[in-house]
């Protein structure tokens, strides 16, 4: 990924345009810059705009700028050089906000009722714990695929490798969050969870929960070419910059109202901008993005996966970070990518609700009636349908639905004894696999 070019400094172009007696036009914002869906930075803005009337691409640039600075506020995290970072909301932004408001708080669904079902309600959690914890460590660098991360967890397996360990603490970690949920953030919580997503992944054992010295050398790079894309403030004053960032979040000392959404990404950005540890900083910050969305009662939060959406466009979750930097301190960029991976992670959410939901709809008109399989059950045999070759535990039935043992066990008993699946022992457990016939006594050819 190439690093943005720097934009050109406003102020001196503001100036000169009012030497030369730039006409009203150029402090009123026009049609083009209105529109909801654009913040273009200088890197795109250059190739987009093109000189009008007496106006340079520099000079419309510097117009724009001001309306900006003129419209932002600033937050209490600075920048190495001591210059606060600022933002303000779009028109689009508070469009994004009220969508999200709905869907996380109401409106699609409540804890009770609507698209998340009481019944089902189990397993898209575990599922979304899974998906997050996989594309949030894929981020950075885990090479892990679905299904093994899948079989995993479902078998309560061992991590074989750094990777699945990675995997593994994620997992854990999110699980966790919803118990944490209640407490104030403090230098201690974050340690906290900085130990347990990085345990047993790091080359040195004792930077697990622990702040980057003076003589840790931290530097974001690019992968292939090395360049240095930031370097994060000196680690001598991480100790007062956790301290203001726990104020921010806690919302101690603040003047005036701050959406709880925008605290959260702006939580999320803090972190990476300072980059407290020698490494895991990426995981932690997600981890205390959904820590600060439960907390602010956006309980959706726990069923999507917001590192599923960025994993599949990174270079522009980078971006928007060295946009931010590169830019005056301006989070606008960063606030409108996370918002638009914020919807799209709830749209993903529907669509695989909906596919589930379809999917044993079909499996239901398939079976006889009266067959009395429960939900999870009916999950299962879904998969075993797509998957003839699976093998199923009662610890990995457990895992995916979130249920008792003896439930479990009851589960798989039943579908054995109705010819669905074949029970054999392995070592100290039992192996459940597909019958041979399994679409056949569905009377169902997937």
């Amino acid at each position: 990924m190439k690093f943005p070019p720097s934009p050109p400094a406003w102020l001196p172009l503001l100036e000169a345009a009012i030497r030369k007696g730039a006409g009203s036009h150029f402090f009123n914002p026009g049609e083009e810059e209105l529109r909801l869906d654009r913040y273009l930075h200088w890197d795109e803005f250059r190739h987009r705009y093109h000189p009008k009337g007496d106006l340079s691409v520099e000079e419309q640039w510097a117009a724009l700028r001001m309306r900006r600075a003129s419209r932002s506020q600033p937050i209490s995290l600075k920048d190495s050089k001591g210059r606060n970072f600022t933002f303000f909301l779009t028109q689009r932004a508070f469009e994004e906000l009220h969508e999200i408001d709905l869907h996380c708080r109401g409106g699609m669904a409540t804890p009770q009722e609507g698209i998340i079902d009481r019944e089902n309600r189990d397993r898209y959690y575990i599922n979304s714990l899974l998906e997050e914890a996989l594309t949030s460590s894929q981020l950075e660098g885990a090479v892990v695929t679905r299904s093994e991360a899948r079989e995993m967890i479902r078998e309560g397996r061992p991590p074989s490798s750094k990777h699945e360990k990675m995997v593994m603490n994620n997992f854990k970690t999110m699980a966790m969050l919803s118990k944490l949920r209640d407490r104030d953030l403090s230098a201690e919580l974050i340690l906290e969870i900085h130990r347990e997503i990085t345990a047993g992944t790091l080359d040195d054992p004792q930077d697990e929960g622990r702040l980057r010295t003076p003589t840790d050398q931290v530097r974001v790079e690019d992968e292939e070419s090395g360049e240095v894309f930031h370097v994060p403030p000196p680690a001598e004053e991480l100790p007062e910059r956790l301290k203001r960032l726990c104020e921010f979040s806690n919302e101690k000392g603040m003047a005036g109202f701050l959406h709880p959404l925008i605290r959260s990404i702006l939580l999320h950005f803090w972190v990476a901008y300072d980059h407290p540890f020698v490494d895991g900083n990426g995981r932690t910050a997600r981890a205390l993005f959904y820590w600060s969305m439960l907390r602010h009662g956006y309980w959706l939060a726990e069923f999507f996966s917001i590192s599923h959406e960025i994993l599949k466009a990174p270079k522009q979750y980078y971006r928007a970070f060295l946009y931010t930097e590169t830019d005056g301190n301006d989070l606008n960029y960063f606030i409108h990518h996370q918002l638009k991976t914020i919807r799209g992670a709830i749209e993903a959410l529907r669509e695989y609700i909906r596919r589930k939901q379809e999917e044993v709809a079909r499996l239901k008109r398939h079976l006889r009636p009266g067959s009395g399989f429960n939900h999870r059950q009916l999950a299962l045999l879904k998969h075993a349908l797509m998957h003839p070759q699976a093998a199923y535990t009662v610890a990995s039935h457990q895992t995916s639905h979130g249920i008792s043992t003896q439930t479990a066990t009851t589960d798989l008993n039943f579908l054995v004894a109705e010819g669905l699946l074949t029970k054999a022992k392995a070592g100290k457990a039992f192996l459940f696999r597909p019958s041979a016939d399994l679409s056949q006594r569905l009377g169902f050819q997937p």
